[in-house]
This record gives C-alpha cells, sequence and structure tokens, in this order.
C-alpha cells in the first residue's frame, strides 16, 4: 500500500509499505479521509521522531475483522481514535481521559495518511465508533478536532451569554467560534494577522474580526461596550497572543489555554492584576469518549457546518502539498487527504 511518510514539513514522501496484518481481536480499516492537524506541522515535536507516518483526523470502512472482533463486521464505516483512555484509572474516573497514561501510549498503525491501517484491540474496544448514514467521511475527519473544542468549552465552564473573545482563527479558532455561537454567547470577537482567517471567523459566526497587535484589549473594548471578554479562547501559543488573553479578560472572567507553546517557553504573567481580578485559568487537551459523542452529534445534525471549512481535498500523492499549505497558515483552513485517490 501507499502511505505518505514525513520527514519534515518540505520533506514528506510516498512510499510503499506492506498491509498491516491484524490479530484476531484487531480490525483493518481502509482509511477514505484524514484530515492534516496543525499539529501534524509543529516541528519541534514531530521531527525527532520521524520518519513516520503521520494522520489522526481519520475516517474509513472496515474490510476486515479479526476472528475475536463481535460488534464490527466488514463495510461498517467508522471513525477511530488514535488515542483511547483506559476509562478505569484515576484520572478517567475523575473525567480527565485526556491525561491517561494509556491514552499517550495508544496509536493505530500507522498514521492515516495510508490506504489502510490496523486497529489494535484497545482501540477497538475503546475508540470505534459508527458514522451515521447522513455523515461523509469528509465531514468524519471533523470528529476528532470539534472532540477537543467541545472538551475545553467545558473545561473553561461554558455559561450562555459570556461575550467571548477568541485569539486564533485557524481551524481550531472557526470551531471555537461555531460552538460558541450554538451555544449562546452573546457576542465573539475573533483574532488573526491573517486577512483571509478573519474572513472566514466572520463568515462562521463572529461578530467582529480584529487584527493582533498590542491595543488589542482596547480595540476589543471599543467594540464590546466598554467591556473586557467574560472567556478567552487561545488558539495559538504564540507569546505575544498569550500576554493578550492576559490583559483582555474582564474581572471574574476565564482564559482557555488551548494550544501549545514551543517546549520551554516561559510566558511573563501579571500575577497580581489577575489574582485581583478573580481571573480562571484552564488548559484542554485532546477529547474524551464523551466530547467524541458529542462532536459526532453535532456534525450528523449540521448545527456545526463543517463541509465549508474544507479549502482543500487532495489525493494522496497530494500530501506534501497539503503539509506546505497547513504549514503556510495562509489560504487554508482544513485540507483533507483521499488516500484511496
Amino acid at each position: 500500500m501507499r502511505v505518505a511518510m514525513y520527514y519534515n514539513n518540505r520533506d514528506v514522501r510516498i512510499q510503499e509499505m506492506e498491509v498491516p496484518r491484524i490479530a484476531p481481536d484487531e480490525l483493518l480499516v481502509k482509511v477514505w479521509a484524514s484530515g492534516i492537524c496543525g499539529s501534524d506541522v509543529l516541528e519541534w515535536y514531530r521531527v525527532p521522531k520521524a520518519p513516520l507516518v503521520l494522520g489522526h483526523e481519520i475516517a474509513g470502512e472496515i474490510v476486515e475483522v479479526g476472528a475475536a472482533v463481535t460488534g464490527w463486521k466488514t463495510g461498517d464505516r467508522v471513525f477511530v481514535s488514535h488515542h483511547v483512555p483506559c476509562n478505569m484509572c484515576r484520572y478517567c474516573t475523575a473525567g480527565h481521559h485526556s491525561v491517561c497514561d494509556t491514552l499517550a501510549t495508544t496509536n493505530f498503525d500507522p498514521g492515516g495518511f495510508s490506504e489502510y491501517l490496523r486497529v489494535p484491540a484497545i482501540n477497538v474496544r475503546n475508540g470505534v465508533y459508527a458514522l451515521p448514514d447522513t455523515m461523509t467521511y469528509d465531514e468524519a475527519v471533523f470528529i476528532e478536532p470539534l472532540a477537543c473544542v467541545y472538551r475545553g468549552q467545558h473545561h473553561a465552564g461554558w455559561i450562555p451569554g459570556r461575550r467571548v473573545l477568541i485569539v486564533g482563527s485557524g481551524m481550531a479558532g472557526l470551531l471555537h467560534t461555531q460552538l460558541a455561537r450554538i451555544s449562546g454567547a452573546s457576542r465573539i470577537a475573533a483574532v488573526d494577522i491573517n486577512a483571509y482567517r478573519l474572513e472566514m471567523a466572520l463568515k462562521f459566526g463572529a461578530d467582529v474580526a480584529l487584527t493582533g497587535g498590542d491595543n488589542l484589549p482596547d480595540r476589543f473594548k471599543d467594540v464590546n461596550d466598554g467591556r473586557l471578554a467574560d472567556l478567552v479562547i487561545v488558539c495559538t501559543g504564540a507569546g505575544p497572543a498569550l500576554q493578550q488573553a492576559f490583559r483582555s479578560v474582564d474581572r471574574g472572567g476565564t482564559i482557555l489555554f488551548f494550544a501549545p507553546s514551543d517546549p520551554g517557553a516561559a510566558v511573563p504573567m501579571p500575577f497580581n492584576d489577575l489574582w485581583r481580578k478573580e481571573v480562571t485559568m484552564t488548559t484542554s487537551y485532546a477529547g474524551s469518549p464523551r466530547d467524541i459523542r458529542a462532536a459526532m452529534e453535532l456534525i450528523a445534525s449540521h448545527r456545526i457546518c463543517v463541509n465549508e471549512m474544507i479549502t482543500q481535498r487532495l489525493p494522496l500523492a497530494g500530501t506534501p502539498e497539503g503539509f506546505a499549505l497547513v504549514a503556510e497558515a495562509n489560504q487554508s483552513i482544513k485540507v483533507v487527504i483521499q488516500p484511496q485517490t
């Protein structure tokens, strides 16, 4: 079978690999769609592990079922979660599935930028979901990222009527915008340094689009009745964006840090100011089984519109082009690779 082997953002090679053989408690899935995630182009994270086949936002069709597997059959259309929790440890039982030790050690084989992948037994048990008949494979690649977004807003203690500032209007920021809109935000301002992405933010539900800069808090107040934000969602790890978040949150407000920063990055924090203002700060990573099911329902019901977020659909041979587009972060939102073309 063909795979897209990642070496770095400018070196992704189409290579041949044996179709994985499955054990009796495993599945073989034909990959029909695989999204390129912003985390796929974080070279500080990916290059030390290269070469490898990336791709974790996948949807496909079961083509082989292990003899010991029950509940699944060939032809079933599925979303497969790459990282799965054990659902039994103290973290999972406390609702913190995304910090489960098991989740950090699980994955399918190889990544989603391949024609086929093997689903290990624990992923079969805890991470395979049947796609609704009305959901396309391309739509299903949004299940994983939307689950992460859903979890993030849940962690931020979502309250309808909040005035929301979303810093970073890439794919994650746009999903946050849509979810905040349907969840009852009273006002949403989107921030980015890219005019194209700000245009997309308005299209997907933002009331106001603002270009990032040092005076962001004042400009947000100008369009928000003189108030700062009840909730700031930071979808970038850039130091200046984090500083803007500290200065843009209102008294009693919340900051959700949704994206990682560079390794070892240190960001000065105006501690006393945040302390006096009773600001809540929280982080979010990955999505739990509950979040995945919620994301599937939101997409299947079309309450969250994802088709129009797909800016490029490419065959497997176009994966190098897709990585370049995502790394440039210019005229693309979601790039979907279709390995069977």
